[in-house]
């Protein structure tokens, strides 16, 4: 993304939707996943996985996580970056092997700091659906956006 492609606290505006691109989970990368950061039997073994609340394998929900903030990150085009400031995060479905994802965010709020001329904050909900448009994941945001100049 160009520089001039970006958008700063002044562009953006409540209600804007940004759409991301998809991304396809395969059982290899929850198993993966969940090796590293989440060790739990639903997330490593598909049999151990049958005998749990998922009923098979699932992807951790901080995977789900990471690969939304890949896709906001891909999709939003905040100047400055993707800074977080507090989440509030909800896995109403999990993630299975050969869910495609994509996200969809929504911009709630604005609010101009009062103290930091230079920059404000901006509530944005991103939904992570599968492709069967069902939500697996809501996120709602605080993130820091900046001033032009």
């Amino acid at each position: 993304m160009s520089p001039n492609q970006y958008l700063y606290l002044e562009d953006l505006r409540v209600g804007m939707v940004f759409e991301s691109g998809e991304y396809t989970v395969d059982a290899d990368q929850i198993r993966e996943f969940a090796r590293h950061y989440d060790p739990q039997p639903f997330h490593l073994d598909e049999e151990a996985a049958k005998g749990t609340f998922f009923g098979g394998l699932a992807a951790s929900g901080w995977h789900t996580a990471a690969i939304t903030m890949r896709l906001i990150v891909q999709s939003v085009p905040i100047a400055g970056g993707i800074i977080g400031a507090g989440s509030e995060v909800t896995w109403p479905r999990a993630t299975r092997p050969g869910d495609t994802l994509r996200v969809v965010s929504t911009i709630m709020d604005i609010a101009p700091s009062s103290s930091k001329p230079d920059r404000g904050m901006v509530t944005v909900q991103s939904d992570t659906l599968n492709q069967h448009q069902a939500l697996c994941q809501r996120s709602v945001a605080r993130l820091l956006a900046f001033r032009r100049g």
